[in-house]
């Protein structure tokens, strides 16, 4: 074999770890335990994974049923959770490329794990989201940290600064601005979809002038967006409801402005 098969094979692989990884993480952003840029890093990849998808459905479902009763721990969960962590490794969900995967490796069960009830449940869930954090970020090494991307850069700048509107429905949208970087990134959670035949159009406003486009927000309740152009010397941050594809000028009243600190 050639050395450049040999760097070959050492890529293939490392590119597998790196989405094998990725799966992992599905209990973590379920339970909200992801950081902005570890969120915007999985969300890129929860667009194309069907199966994460899935799996973050199950588990948020999982956790608002464990929400709806209040119980009393048992006096020794904690314990038994802290003992028991060398027992429990979190497995992403199995994908069609499941056999080119490191395959898990079988440990010994805990007899604690058989009958605590309703509490062990929630304290696994947790417990999966900070041990797949924490062990499997592909990120957060420091063999190859590898080259951050334009939202990734924003979502760290020291600059930063975060603007949050609430809509009735309890939906969210926040706006991170970095003037260092000079752009701007969306993150809605919940987020109604754009009426039929409309899609929501985002605009920067710079002190003179009128708004530029900065592009359109994809059919996604929970979506991260890099907003297009320059906004290193933009006032505000605006989404309108436009017809399919975009207006040159918004031909509707915001549903949401941010206004971004000078």
């Amino acid at each position: 074999m050639t050395d450049h098969d040999d760097t070959r094979d050492t890529r293939d692989t490392r590119d597998a770890q790196r989405e094998y990884d990725a799966h992992a993480l599905s209990g973590a952003y379920a339970v909200d335990a992801l950081d902005d840029l570890e969120r915007a890093r999985f969300e890129e990849h929860l667009r194309q994974c069907p199966d994460c998808r899935a799996e973050v459905d199950s588990l948020r479902e999982t956790a608002a049923a464990l929400s709806t009763d209040a119980v009393e721990p048992p006096a020794g969960l904690r314990a038994d959770v802290l003992a028991g962590i060398e027992a429990i490794r979190p497995l992403p969900p199995l994908t069609e490329h499941g056999r080119n995967q490191p395959a898990p490796v079988e440990r010994p069960r805990r007899p604690w794990l058989l009958g605590t009830g309703p509490m062990l449940v929630a304290a696994a869930l947790v417990l999966v989201a900070l041990v797949s954090t924490a062990w499997l970020r592909p990120w957060a090494g420091d063999d190859e940290p590898g080259e951050m991307t334009a939202t990734e850069r924003v979502l760290a700048a020291d600059d930063a600064d975060r603007i949050v509107q609430r809509f009735p429905d309890g939906s969210r949208a926040t706006v991170v601005f970095s003037r260092s970087e000079g752009r701007a990134v969306l993150l809605t959670e919940d987020m109604a979809l754009a009426p039929d035949g409309s899609d929501y159009q985002l605009w920067l406003q710079a002190p003179q002038g009128s708004p530029v486009s900065a592009g359109l927000m994809p059919d996604q309740a929970d979506a991260t967006v890099l907003l297009e152009g320059d906004a290193s010397r933009a006032t505000w941050v605006g989404i309108t409801v436009e017809p399919d594809g975009g207006s040159a000028q918004p031909t509707t009243d915001p549903i949401a402005a941010f206004d971004l600190p000078t």
